[in-house]
């Protein structure tokens, strides 16, 4: 087993700033759910107009658990300078025997086209190598959504498959693209 990984780690770089959610953290991102119901939500079934306290507290706290057992690294991401709460970025699905984990990321839709994706990938990325020790991470996709396809391409990762039936999304299996990041040096 892995060293633990302090939840007490921030990250900067590139005019934001990142850190394991907080439960003072839980109306900022109930209120950013809420405004990203039109895009996030076509992606992502939790994001939806019902989207609470509750639930926001829900999910730090099942943030917080997942830093405890090392098994899920989830960042709330904010502006460096204003403090803005902008969305979430982190390593999940943890599979310590081929030493790989999945990234995933979502930005409020105020700040969407802004590179927040991209720069907020490349900083989880680098903890991922650094911090955890990955030799691999993966970005999977809906084969359909554009926007996170590009954000993956943009953060250096390649493209190494078309799965077919890789997620779910509402019941329904679908087809995704997959990604890969790995270390620069080998």
């Amino acid at each position: 087993m892995s060293k633990p990984i302090a939840d007490a780690i921030e990250l900067r770089a590139d005019g934001l700033f990142l850190r394991p959610y907080r439960p003072e953290d839980s109306r900022a991102l109930a209120a950013a759910v809420r405004e990203s119901v039109a895009s996030v939500g076509v992606w992502l079934p939790w994001c939806n107009s019902d989207y609470g306290d509750a639930e926001a507290e829900a999910w730090i706290a099942h943030c917080a658990e997942g830093w405890r057992r090392g098994e899920h690294f989830a960042f709330a991401m904010f502006d460096g300078r204003t403090g803005q709460f902008l969305g979430a970025a982190g390593l999940n699905q943890r599979n310590r025997e081929h030493n790989f984990m999945n990234l995933g990321y979502w930005v409020r839709t105020s700040q969407q086209g802004n590179g927040v994706a991209v720069r907020a990938t490349r900083m989880v990325s680098a903890f991922g190598f650094g911090q955890v020790g990955l030799t691999r991470i993966e970005i999977v996709t809906a084969l359909d959504n554009h926007a996170s396809r590009r954000v993956a391409v943009k953060s250096g990762a390649a493209l190494e498959a078309i799965a077919r039936n890789r997620l779910v999304d509402r019941g329904n299996p679908i087809d995704a693209a997959l990604y890969a990041l790995v270390p620069a040096t080998r």
